[in-house]
């Protein structure tokens, strides 16, 4: 079938009464039309002769092309949303997901940087240079945020809470935070706004604050391609995404003595359990810590 009947239906519903992003929703959209590719190949026309059996045929396609799991979760999700829904509907009478198991998330350690790295990647930018000073204040803004990419992008100046010496940041769900951010990112995002961005600005620009040469705001992929050019310029032999500032920025809360609760609020996660990662990541840190300054622990050369 080209497309599952009531996917508009579907992903209005997540919009209007889920409140999920626009990201998420794009996301189940792509989900949605590949699965209904893999019926197309099985020669599955109607959505009733879906049953258990062709969707664990699916979900076993996933992983012999090499999906991640977090992927195949994702996607199992979709399916089991909207096949819920269409039940709901009256549209099936029996929802082909209900015994459908997914893949268990392998809880892998998110790469981070030190804090010597994270300032010499924010130091390898030429503020001299076309752009510098934007790249600059986006670096920093993550560091001290730790907002997504995504919340980057949409950045606006109303957020920007500058008596208050705070954020406010528009995350998953539409859930709003309010997160401190220092004095040296307001500081790059004052010179930035009164130098560069106004060379940035065309008549069609918004109050976004990061944008690209084009006057439009920056994209996700712009912001990646950014932060490798710099940490290719810091030498730094680490994989680093945008995510990675995220990781950084709360890793370094927790090793600085910031409670769990607190670090949980200012990243936006509904569930601590997402937090809780970043423990294991500070426990690796002080085992490191413990190998190399403990006498009793130190590898000695005889």
């Amino acid at each position: 079938m080209k497309e599952l009947p009531y996917v508009t239906m579907f992903l209005a519903h997540l919009q209007l009464e889920k409140t999920l992003s626009a990201n998420t929703i794009e996301s189940y959209r792509f989900d949605l039309k590949r699965f209904a590719g893999f019926c197309t190949g099985r020669h599955i026309e109607d959505v009733r002769r879906v049953d258990a059996d062709l969707l664990s045929a699916y979900i076993r396609s996933l992983y012999d092309v090499g999906f991640a799991a977090s992927s195949i979760q994702r996607t199992l999700s979709a399916l089991r949303g909207y096949f819920a829904f269409i039940v709901a509907e009256g549209a099936l009478k029996k929802d082909p997901t209900e015994l459908l198991e997914g893949p268990r998330a392998a809880r892998c350690l998110p790469s981070v940087l030190s804090v010597d790295e994270v300032l010499t990647v924010l130091g390898a930018v030429d503020v001299t240079a076309r752009g510098g000073e934007r790249d600059r204040a986006m670096l920093e803004t993550l560091y001290a945020t730790g907002m997504r990419v995504s919340e980057l992008c949409t950045f606006t100046f109303e957020q920007l809470l500058n008596d208050e010496k705070l954020v406010r940041i528009i995350g998953k769900g539409s859930r709003e935070r309010l997160v401190p951010i220092g004095d040296i990112a307001l500081e790059w995002i004052k010179k930035y706004a009164q130098h560069e961005r106004p060379r940035l600005c065309r008549p069609f620009s918004d109050s976004t604050v990061f944008l690209n040469a084009r006057g439009k705001p920056m994209s996700r992929m712009g912001v990646w391609k950014i932060i490798q050019k710099y940490v290719r310029a810091a030498g730094i032999a680490k994989k680093v995404s945008p995510h990675t500032f995220r990781h950084s920025f709360a890793t370094h809360l927790l090793e600085g003595g910031a409670d769990l609760r607190t670090v949980q609020e200012m990243l936006g996660h509904a569930n601590i359990v997402t937090t809780e990662i970043y423990t294991h990541i500070d426990r690796e840190y002080l085992k490191e810590v413990h190998r190399c300054f403990h006498p009793r622990c130190r590898t000695r050369t005889p």
